[in-house]
């Protein structure tokens, strides 16, 4: 079977990638961790074919979870309502007490335990199973999501016998899929160890194929390089700008702009104009113009040329908010928006 990670960069064409491999012939399975993805995928599958085709079945990884790994064994056992997103929030229940470690007091199986629990129940070598009975091949999108408890599923879907291709960017890491004490806590910690971590799953750890990108500029690659210190490569000819905005005038003119999308660190709810906040635009590539608003420690690392040392939440998070522009990049202080804040 051919089992391979494909390591990427923001706007080299992870989706495409994924799309380009489907066929009528073979069965496939798709399962990706954000809505702007899955949404992404669909949109792709239904321009690639023209309909969505009955041999290629599209999750959210929380479906998957739970509608095909879960529901088939456990449901009926445990009388599961669904899924509680929320971790649970008694650290002290004991794992002996099932149904307060796995299960709020509605019945809903908390998401971060939902692959801890089917490894208890003996469950996945069934799941293995089921997926070579339904399917041939199984895409991976956004694999550096999958954590905790679900890295470990990962790693036993990895020895089912079916062809799997993972493609994802490590250092679009932004968030986990769940976190459970010290699981796999530091999986993200280095670049090689992760990598490596694939290959003694005997992943062919593919790292050229989507190299440059397809969205962003050279001149935006190499800020993203040289200060934030991800390093990618265009694909691109043309160039763009990166602008510093420094008053308020030029500020409040991009604010109103609707065609320019404000991207800010958190609580972009809060202020009245076409925004989301750094991480969850991860998965967007409608964007032309982009503005993204800097908070005092970031605006402090920008001044400093020191993004390269911020947190490593922090910096992903930049670098996911930088590189959704096709166009022109804007950094503007956040001071410059108080007054508009709800």
């Amino acid at each position: 079977m051919d089992k391979r990670l494909i390591f990427a960069v923001a706007g080299s064409g992870k989706t495409k990638k994924i799309v380009d491999a489907l066929s009528l012939e073979k069965r496939s399975l798709v399962f990706t961790y954000t809505n702007n993805n899955l949404r992404t995928l669909r949109r792709r599958i239904l321009g690639k074919f023209g309909f969505f085709p009955k041999n290629i079945v599209l999750y959210s990884y929380f479906t998957f979870l739970y509608s095909f790994c879960f529901k088939p064994y456990l449901s009926l056992k445990f009388k599961s309502k669904g899924i509680n997103y929320k971790p649970n929030p008694n650290m002290y229940v004991k794992q002996t007490d099932v149904q307060k470690y796995f299960f709020d007091g509605f019945g809903r199986v908390y998401s971060n335990r939902i692959a801890k629990l089917l490894s208890i129940e003996n469950t996945l070598p069934n799941v293995n199973s089921r997926l070579e009975k339904y399917f041939d091949a199984l895409f991976i999108d956004e694999v550096q999501d999958l954590a905790g408890h679900d890295f470990n599923l990962l790693r036993s879907v990895s020895q089912a016998n079916l062809d799997i291709m993972a493609v994802g960017d490590f250092f679009q890491h932004t968030y986990d899929t769940s976190r459970d004490g010290k699981v796999n806590a530091n999986l993200h910690d280095d670049y090689e160890k992760y990598k490596n971590i694939f290959e003694d799953m005997t992943y062919f750890v593919d790292t050229e194929s989507l190299r440059a990108s397809h969205r962003c500029s050279p001149a935006l690659c190499e800020f993203v390089s040289n200060s934030i210190g991800v390093k990618m490569i265009s694909a691109k000819a043309e160039n763009t700008n990166i602008c510093f905005v420094n008053t308020q005038e030029k500020a409040d003119e991009i604010f109103f702009n609707k065609q320019i999308v404000k991207l800010f660190y958190q609580e972009h709810y809060k202020y009245d104009c076409y925004s989301r906040n750094w991480g969850e635009c991860k998965g967007e590539d409608d964007h032309t113009d982009i503005c993204v608003v800097l908070n005092k420690t970031t605006l402090e690392g920008f001044r400093k040329n020191k993004l390269n040392e911020l947190a490593v939440p922090t910096k992903n998070k930049l670098y996911v908010a930088c590189t959704r522009a096709k166009g022109d990049l804007y950094f503007v202080p956040g001071t410059f928006y108080e007054k508009y804040k709800r």
